[in-house]
């Protein structure tokens, strides 16, 4: 077998190995993102469970900020006229 060929060989051989080497390290790379974003994906849907009973507070509670305004404002108006009554 010529000098040439063996060369060529192992020049494969070397190409092979790197090749295989990267495709191990990008695997390796991937799980760890997979990782990542799985315990990404468990946080974001813990901070959703947790902050599920805020939607329905804050409904009741916009309708009693709502009354409250209104009350406030014929309060107000009241004292206006109390005030221009005395003036």
């Amino acid at each position: 077998m010529p000098v040439a060929a063996v060369v060529m060989i192992a020049l494969f051989i070397v190409l092979l190995l790197a090749v295989a080497a990267y495709l191990v390290w990008v695997i390796l790379i991937l799980g760890h993102v997979n990782d990542q974003l799985g315990k990404i994906t468990f946080g974001v849907r813990a901070i959703e469970h947790q902050t599920r009973p805020i939607n329905e507070l804050t409904g009741s509670m916009n309708a009693n900020l709502g009354a409250v305004a209104g009350a406030l404002g014929t309060l107000v108006a009241d004292v206006s006229a109390t005030d221009e009554g005395a003036a």
